[in-house]
């Protein structure tokens, strides 16, 4: 069994603090392509509406598919906790080759009927042509991303959260570099690209994060990506939950993109700071996630071990450190607030539309943060379908009831952060009684 001093300060953050970096370069990525498309001397705005758009629905994309990640870490951990690893030893193989399979299919179902899907979310005239021609070459790096999150995911279930953070900084820093050469160019050497040059930056990037992730597992671990015979017992597991997580994951898209839909309606200046808004939200939430990585590997191996007292043990430091994260990101927003927003934009129409909702952002961090921690740790457990329902509920009776109520009373923009506001309150309020009313008859006493 783990033991009490398992649950420490000190092996908490050995696992959160490199999911932090790593998870933060994740919306890095397309924090980066936003502030550098976004400043383009010619057709920004246009640019930074269609970035916004096409980051949206490949965001959904690779959340749906992208839940085997969670998935595979649940098993490998609690299997480790209880000792038991080598029983699951050819499942990990069996789960990427499935979901590449998958992502192939659903990457060549989107090409051919990409400007109709675009059009879906009011895209139109030059914002269209942008959309059509960016997602053109972002949509290959689709299938690398699901199989590095994959990996990413072997080595979380392993209680490994140090290479993901070494490729995910790596893939950081070489987007960056990237971003500024092929968008705005170097004279006489390498011309600019703009928009098209932001999706060659990242796909690159994805393509080496993805070959870094395979040599590390192969060097660093006993894991075998040789798919191999028979069909692991817990494949049909992994398959249940990855589809819990995948029908979950599409009522969290749907408020993303309705969010996504209902700004691009209202105007170009909306949608513009509404992804300037929306990319600072998401790097707050992976900010936050890395001490829900941390719940994510520690939870399924002290759940595996059947150590219900560290497992409500662990609950409450990761909140109170997590919640420690978001209070001081929320402060420094709030120091920060004008020259954030000039990070993205020059606009000064879109400037102003943001700096109305930057507030909203910020007094939600530390209820995201309860939300996603508590997430973690579900998902680490295995709890998928309890996530799925609450996520189902959130959506279609917070979400969206808030959203259009909202826009009907005239509130345009606002409409929209309110509704992310019910959402994580509709979020994270059933994961803190679920988990008080499961765990706590278990603890044992002394």
């Amino acid at each position: 069994m783990i033991t009490k001093t398992a649950v420490s300060f000190k092996n908490i953050n050995r696992l959160a603090i490199p999911a932090t970096i790593s998870g933060i370069a994740e919306p890095l990525l397309s924090i980066t392509d936003t502030a550098i498309v976004g400043n383009i001397p010619v057709d920004g705005v246009e640019s930074l509406a269609a970035a916004g758009i096409v980051g949206s629905f490949l965001s959904m994309l690779i959340w749906v598919l992208g839940q085997t990640r969670s998935a595979i870490s649940a098993i490998i951990s609690q299997y480790l906790g209880a000792n038991k690893l080598n029983e699951v030893s050819n499942l990990p193989a069996q789960a990427i080759f499935l979901n590449l399979t998958l992502s192939i299919i659903v990457l060549l179902s989107t090409v051919f009927v990409i400007e109709d899907i675009f059009r879906l979310f009011e895209a139109s005239g030059k914002i269209l042509d942008y959309c059509v021609s960016y997602y053109g070459i972002r949509v290959w790096g689709f299938p690398l991303t699901l199989f590095t999150f994959a990996l990413f995911g072997i080595f979380r279930g392993l209680q490994n959260t140090f290479y993901p953070m070494l490729v995910a900084t790596i893939g950081a820093g070489l987007n960056i570099v990237l971003d500024f050469v092929l968008v705005y160019g170097i004279e006489g050497y390498v011309p600019a690209l703009y928009l098209e040059g932001a999706a060659w930056a990242s796909l690159i990037s994805q393509a080496v994060m993805a070959i870094l992730a395979f040599l590390l597992l192969m060097a660093k671990t006993n894991i075998n990506l040789k798919l191999q015979l028979p069909i692991n017992k817990e494949l049909k597991s992994l398959i249940y939950m990855s589809l819990n997580l995948f029908v979950r994951t599409l009522a969290l898209n749907t408020a993303l993109l309705l969010a996504v839909r209902e700004a691009t309606a209202l105007g170009t200046k909306y949608i513009g700071a509404h992804t300037i808004a929306v990319n600072i939200w998401l790097f707050a939430a992976f900010f936050i996630d890395g001490y829900s990585a941390a719940g994510n590997s520690m939870g399924g191996r002290l759940l595996g071990a059947k150590d219900y007292n560290g497992l409500w043990r662990l609950a409450k430091k990761i909140n109170t450190y997590g919640i420690m994260v978001s209070l001081i990101l929320m402060l420094l927003g709030f120091l920060c607030y004008e020259p954030i927003g000039r990070l993205f934009s020059k606009e000064i129409l879109v400037l102003n539309t943001f700096y109305s909702v930057f507030y909203i952002v910020l007094f939600g961090l530390p209820m995201n943060s309860i939300a996603f921690l508590f997430d973690g740790m579900f998902k680490g457990m295995g709890k998928m379908k309890y996530l799925r329902n609450v996520l189902l509920v959130a959506t279609f009776l917070g979400f969206v009831p808030t959203l259009y109520l909202g826009l009907y009373l005239g509130w345009g923009i606002h409409a929209i952060w309110m509704a992310f506001i019910i959402w994580m309150l509709f979020r994270s309020m059933p994961l803190v009684w679920k988990f008080r009313t499961t765990f706590k008859p278990l603890l044992q006493k002394g």
